[in-house]
């Protein structure tokens, strides 16, 4: 069971950020169990570099340019911004629970987190569409908290350990209410009532569906029961 717990944050103590030769024993520490050869590695300013890994859970089409094929390696080499070669646009649906590996800084925040990954995937939207969760196990419970875009994802990984089931990042629709609608263009908004039209006219098959098998099963158990001798 998921459980989203915005709202439900502990008071917090005054922070104190950790001093260089504690980050360089947290480094340590997390190298000696990751087993991937994913490790950290701390530069002399103090700042610190390593790997986080991202599940997308987009239950809706994002846009991306029409008639261009995926990056390719050379192209994610030379950094080919191929979003910017058309003006044309499609809706596309990514692969569900897709996971994209991400190597970052310490200084990396949610907000960049958020840029680089739609930036791989060549979606054009806008990035306040989305949102980074940290996601925890907490009491036989799976949490959801919703990161501040100022957050740093690689220093929640180090403070958690290399272990994904301690805590995971994925990326989701934001949340409607928080959404800033006029950042948005005509299209942009025209598309969302699109996608809203069609999810509508879904549920709307799928529960005349249900009860058509319903009524069909009343309808032969009554038949059924007609023909039998009282």
């Amino acid at each position: 069971m998921a459980v989203f717990c915005n709202d439900c944050k502990p008071a917090e103590e005054p922070w104190c950020p950790p001093t260089l030769q504690e980050i360089k024993q947290m480094i340590d520490s997390y190298n000696t169990r990751e087993k991937n050869c994913l490790g950290m590695k701390l530069s002399e300013d103090g700042t610190y570099t390593g790997f986080i890994k991202v599940h997308l859970k987009l239950r809706r089409p994002v846009m991306v340019p029409a008639g261009i094929r995926p990056p390719s390696i050379y192209d994610a080499i030379k950094e080919v911004d191929l979003a910017a070669t058309t003006d044309k646009r499609t809706s596309f649906y990514l692969p569900l629970d897709a996971i994209k590996q991400l190597h970052i800084s310490s200084t990396t925040t949610v907000s960049e987190v958020i840029q680089g990954l739609l930036k791989k995937f060549m979606v054009v939207d806008n990035p306040q569409k989305f949102a980074l969760f940290k996601r925890i196990h907490k009491d036989g419970q799976v949490l959801f908290q919703k990161l501040s875009v100022a957050d740093c994802p690689l220093y929640l990984r180090l403070l958690a350990g290399p272990d994904t089931d301690v805590l995971s990042f994925v990326l989701k629709e934001n949340e409607t209410g928080e959404v800033e609608w006029d950042a948005f263009s005509i299209p942009e908004l025209q598309n969302f009532l699109t996608i809203l039209g069609k999810e509508e006219q879904d549920k709307i098959q799928q529960v005349q569906k249900k009860y058509d098998n319903f009524r069909q099963k009343l309808e032969e158990a009554l038949r059924e029961s007609q023909v039998k001798p009282a």
